[in-house]
């Protein structure tokens, strides 16, 4: 297998030099130019896999020269770099195709994962691209036929400007995949406005809805907030009777005039709104035709546990983050660790695993995180909440219900089992051959790193 070679584009000679010692030390074979200039000169002489590619630069600028790259067809994968990094920057060069984008001062383990993560998955498509920009906004990430389908639909709704009502669990990462959809929008260089809707009572509505004209200068209103952009109201069944009716009489006439004016302001916003799934039942607390403005188009963000295949890539995305942003110390998570979240039922979605993940870096003391310690923050966590049982199989179809704690069985008596299929038949008092055929239907891994006795 060749050595990778990587491209380092930044006019600071004592930044060329640093990433070009890093990178060789790491086994790279690096090539450094100080202007756009060298870099197409090199580049023409031989195309390398990756491109570390600095924003501001005399002359040609990155993002120029990324988009002269592109127009011939770009045949490495590129992780932009900037001092003064901007969410405009890093939108327009996700969207001409950069995998993606740093800050400086440079982590040295952002930067290096990064490294591989390009040279891993190369050049991204849109949907890639996208994906890396919004994981800055904490968008839930993974591979599963799940995850994969709801990017699909969140850029086929995006270029519209329709309402849509974004339906699920409490802490399911609602309002990040409202700030995702946005991102890949053509609104997306207009403000995100997030609201909580229980913010809003009877007395304040119309004047944090619409905004308040004064002798001596205005309110601004959330609608005002968000012209040209979206907004995002969150938990929509908690708005109250007179925020809903305002709201409603906004959408109708396509405009809003603020407290103490008489100035009609066109509306200019795309709105966004979540709630749990109950809202659409008959008992609902928001009004019907309110709905049925709000919810033209729909999406389903599914709870944790639909696609716990994901939880490892979770788990990774998180401690990166939290290093990298907070200066927690890393950790890395067991297979073990690992095997028993995917098993979790995960009541409160991504953002209990956020938090569980925040809670390990701080607390820990040792690089990896163990299943000794997973269980003692499981159970800390089930004293102060529901049981298990409650908490997941109750509320699920017999037959799924066997299912779910047959995996979750199987794979935890695995894992005591030191990944041996044949004590693993002993433990659990099953004949080894119906035990492959129980393993291989409920979708169990007995294969990594196990075997047989």
């Amino acid at each position: 297998m060749s050595t990778p070679q990587i491209m380092v584009v930044d006019d600071e000679a004592d930044i060329r030099s640093l990433l070009q010692e890093i990178l060789s030390d790491e086994g790279y074979e690096v090539r450094v130019a100080a202007d756009a200039e060298e870099a197409r000169q090199l580049y023409a002489e031989q195309a390398p896999d990756l491109i570390l590619l600095d924003i501001w630069m005399p002359g040609t600028d990155g993002i120029s020269l990324l988009k002269e790259w592109v127009g011939r067809g770009l045949k490495s994968a590129v992780v932009m770099m900037s001092g003064h990094g901007t969410v405009d920057a890093a939108m327009e060069a996700t969207r001409l195709g950069a995998f993606d984008f740093i800050e400086k001062p440079l982590s040295l383990s952002k930067l290096l994962r990064s490294v591989q993560r390009g040279l891993d998955e190369g050049r991204p498509s849109r949907e890639t691209a996208a994906m890396q920009l919004a994981s800055s906004v904490l968008m839930p990430i993974g591979k599963s036929e799940i995850m994969r389908n709801l990017r699909q639909q969140i850029l086929k709704v995006a270029p519209h400007d329709t309402p849509v009502m974004l339906l699920g669990e409490s802490g399911a990462g609602r309002e990040a995949f409202a700030r995702y959809l946005h991102s890949v929008s053509d609104r997306s260089k207009g403000p995100f406005v997030s609201l909580a809707a229980g913010t809003l009572t009877e007395e304040n509505a119309d004047g944090l809805l619409l905004g308040v004209v004064r002798e001596n200068g205005s309110d601004a209103g959330y609608l005002e907030r968000a012209q040209g952009g979206t907004l995002y109201i969150n938990e929509l069944e908690d708005l109250c009777p007179r925020g809903q009716t305002v709201l409603l009489s906004v959408l109708e006439q396509g405009g809003f005039i603020p407290q103490n004016s008489t100035e009609a302001v066109p509306l200019n916003v795309r709105l966004l709104a979540s709630a749990n799934q109950s809202v659409e039942s008959s008992d609902s607390p928001v009004r019907r035709d309110l709905l049925s403005h709000i919810s033209v188009l729909s999406l389903k963000i599914p709870p944790l546990r639909d696609y716990s295949e994901d939880v490892p890539e979770l788990l990774k995305y998180y401690v990166d983050k939290m290093v990298d942003q907070d200066g927690l110390p890393y950790r890395q998570f067991s297979v073990a660790a690992q095997n028993r979240l995917r098993n979790y039922p995960w009541p409160g979605n991504v953002r209990e695993l956020r938090n569980l993940v925040h809670r390990l870096l701080i607390s820990g003391e040792d690089e990896s995180v163990s299943l000794e310690e997973i269980e003692s923050e499981l159970q800390a966590a089930a004293a102060a909440n529901e049981p298990l049982v409650k908490q997941d199989l109750l509320a699920l179809p017999l037959r799924e219900a066997r299912e779910h704690f047959e995996r979750a069985y199987l794979q935890q008596q695995l894992i005591l089992s030191g990944g041996k299929v044949g004590q693993l038949a002993k433990r659990v008092g099953m004949e080894r051959t119906h035990l492959y055929r129980k393993l291989r239907a409920l979708g169990v891994d007995f294969r990594q790193g196990g075997s047989e006795d």
